[in-house]
């Protein structure tokens, strides 16, 4: 067998699944781009000589393999003997290196280095070379003792910086996160992956487990809300520093901290977190562990501000809101005194600046993740941005990186869009995309367009023969792939792709018609109401028309239902996993499983489906489902709701049928027999009174 250490974990992933799996989502779950996916595929089959075992990739479909469960099993306990660690890459070899230097600090003999990395002393001594310049960035100092070994000098301060910069550089901390909590919730595939990958086999993973419980298990919000980069490097951080005192190693003090930061809530987060290690591990940590707890604590960033009153951010620090003056009149001197009435701005900017002054005083990196297409897209923002560093700079003495001015960036450009919405009159645009049937090309244009234009217009998309009077009359503007007779309103002619000459287009229609008032209505009431009955009626007919009944195993599960549901609703596997994701989301809020009525509702609303859904499902033989997570039940209705325009009259529909079922017998008498065109002629004489009774109440 001749398997790449990557190959390996691709093979672990696609052994675990039961059916396919995009190249996507396989490159994600072993953290690697989906090139390289792609790359590795081209050899899959030839890897699995000696197997019974195909490999199969299907365009739109995914790729799985194919065999007997023996056969899969065999290669499973084949692949799952030592690690991924693969010696003859020489920049993992390396990272390799600084890993191990920096998880234990002392003196070590070359071949202890050699030994672990598995490669020869000649190697390692060059590797060592290599790495040097990174250890050096961070002010840590390579020292070769002839005869006793290799020992790396620095302060502290410098090796704590360079165990962050390592973080953030080199380790996946989704992988970790899941890793971890996956475990916890008795999900143990993740977690297998991670021991045999690089940092598993270089940390210990039962310490990094116990400190994340301890972590984890304080509840508090403050820790709760660091984001995922932020957490789980505390978590290595601690991890790392948790082996050292294990070992004996002493962890010093340089004096920089004293007691004044006591008093700081911080301190008191990280001395509560030592506390629980202390009981965890039964060790003494040392204070200035609890120092190093404290500054990690204040250079993270968090998913969301905590407003919690004045205490978030110190309205008092004058030196602090000094300093944003400055930078806002370095920004812009003459947008300066309108910029300082936008209260979100400042107190956003202020509660931002807090934790970067943090990191640029102890040369702590963060990492951004869309640096890149600041640069590109807003180029004028982030120049204007760099003399906002400026400020920063001759303020503190320190350098800011182009990561921290990226999201200073963001801060003043959000500023500016809201700055520009005041001094005119701007409003969302209404456009309707068009295909010959409603979907397929027109889902991919509009996914490209939301992804654009998200914030600036409302998208719907129509068939060819959806496009009526009242349509017509609620779009500023269409966009076409396809051929038009002559509207009432401009309609843009795309190719499929939307190329950049096609958004350009569209990007000046929507300035255009966002500085311009909404279209008026119909001139008189009555019109208005013959558009509102018109929207009704096709409503409840797409109901009816698209109602279905179908049949599944008497023993299938939950997870299975939904799959079943997602296939009957769309061919599209993504519009499939949000109808499944979606369910899930609203029965793990409340369980819909009504055993109390004899039936489950499953209700949410769904990018997954473009019309209103209405279905039935039940068993094979019509008797009870056999799981016991739904109670005995014998029947699941469906009703979905697409979020688009329409969402409040979908909901009036279906919130009606809802109450159909718990109110009229005879209608769960008609589905109980199990006849879908029984159940279709009974649903639609309830929705005739509903429609009537809607009727009634227009004046």
């Amino acid at each position: 067998m001749d398997m790449t250490p990557r190959m390996k974990q691709i093979f672990r992933v696609l052994l675990k699944e039961e059916g396919a799996i995009s190249v996507k989502e396989l490159a994600s779950r072993i953290a690697v781009s989906k090139r390289t996916v792609q790359r590795e595929m081209e050899y899959m089959n030839r890897s699995l000589r000696g197997y019974d075992i195909d490999f199969v990739s299907k365009t739109g479909v995914g790729i799985w393999l194919e065999g007997s469960q023996e056969e899969k099993k065999r290669l499973l306990a084949d692949i799952s003997d030592g690690d991924d660690y693969d010696v003859s890459n020489r920049e993992e070899r390396r990272k390799r290196l600084i890993l191990e230097i920096l998880k234990e600090k002392g003196l070590k003999k070359l071949f202890y280095y050699s030994a672990s990395a598995g490669v020869s002393e000649a190697t390692v001594s060059t590797d060592l070379e290599a790495v040097e310049e990174w250890l050096n960035r961070y002010g840590l100092k390579v020292v070769r003792k002839p005869g006793s070994g290799i020992l790396v000098d620095g302060t502290e301060e410098n090796y704590r910086r360079a165990i962050r910069a390592f973080i953030n550089e080199n380790i996946d901390t989704k992988v970790i996160r899941d890793a971890y909590e996956g475990e916890l919730s008795g999900e143990s595939g993740q977690f297998d992956m991670l021991k045999k990958s690089n940092i598993g086999q270089i940390l210990n993973d039962d310490i990094m487990r116990r400190v994340m419980d301890c972590i984890v298990g304080m509840d508090d919000v403050r820790v709760l809300t660091l984001t995922e980069n932020s957490y789980v490097g505390l978590v290595i951080h601690i991890s790392i520093a948790i082996n050292r005192i294990l070992k004996n190693e002493v962890i010093e003090d340089d004096g920089r901290w004293n007691g004044n930061e006591k008093q700081d809530e911080d301190y008191q987060l990280a001395q509560s977190i030592v506390r629980e290690l202390e009981a965890e591990f039964e060790i003494q940590i040392p204070d200035v562990e609890i120092a190093y707890i404290c500054l990690h604590i204040k250079g993270a960033k968090h998913e969301k501000i905590q407003w919690s009153g004045k205490s978030t951010v110190s309205m008092e620090n004058r030196e602090l809101q000094q300093l944003v003056n400055d930078m806002i009149d370095a920004y812009d001197s003459e947008k300066a005194y309108l910029l300082k009435q936008d209260d979100e701005f400042i107190q956003g900017l202020l509660a931002h600046l807090q934790p970067t002054l943090i990191r640029l005083m102890h040369g702590m990196q963060i990492e951004n993740p869309v640096l890149m297409e600041i640069k590109r897209d807003y180029p004028d923002m982030y120049d204007r941005c760099i003399k906002v560093a400026g400020v920063i700079e001759a303020g503190t003495g320190k350098s800011v990186p182009p990561e921290e001015i990226g999201f200073l960036t963001v801060h003043f450009g959000a500023a500016m869009v809201r700055l520009q919405g005041r001094s005119e009159q701007v409003r969302r645009v209404h456009a309707g995309v068009i295909c010959s049937s409603g979907i397929g090309v027109s889902r991919l244009m509009t996914s490209k367009l939301e992804r654009v234009f998200r914030d600036r217009m409302d998208l719907t998309t129509f068939g060819k023969n959806d496009i009526t009077p009242y349509v017509i009359g609620k779009m500023d503007f269409f966009i076409s792939s396809i051929p038009m007779e002559q509207l009432d309103v401009p309609v843009i002619f795309v190719n499929p792709l939307l190329g950049d000459d096609d958004m350009e287009h569209i990007r000046n229609m929507i300035y255009q018609y966002a500085r311009t008032p909404e279209k008026h209505k119909a001139a008189d009431t009555f019109s208005m109401q013959l558009e509102e009955i018109n929207l009704m009626a096709a409503q409840i007919n797409m109901v009816i028309k698209y109602m279905d009944f179908f049949k599944v195993d008497n023993r299938i599960s939950f997870d299975e239902l939904l799959i079943a549901v997602s296939e009957k609703l769309s061919p599209y596997s993504d519009r499939r996993e949000m109808i499944r994701e979606d369910i899930r989301r609203r029965e793990q809020i409340a369980s819909q499983v009504f055993a109390e009525f004899g039936f489950a509702l499953l209700h949410t609303r769904t990018k997954g489906v473009i019309r209103p859904v209405f279905n039935v499902c039940m068993t094979k033989d019509l008797g009870p489902f056999e799981d016991p997570y739904f109670k005995g039940i014998s029947v699941v209705f469906v009703m979905l709701v697409p979020m688009d325009e329409h969402v409040q009259v979908n909901n009036d529909i279906l919130g009606y049928i809802s109450s159909v079922l718990i109110e009229e017998y005879e209608f769960l008498d008609v589905v109980s027999r199990g006849k879908k065109e029984e159940i279709r002629s009974s649903l639609s004489g309830y929705l005739k009174k509903y429609f009537n009774k809607y009727l009634s109440g227009l004046h």
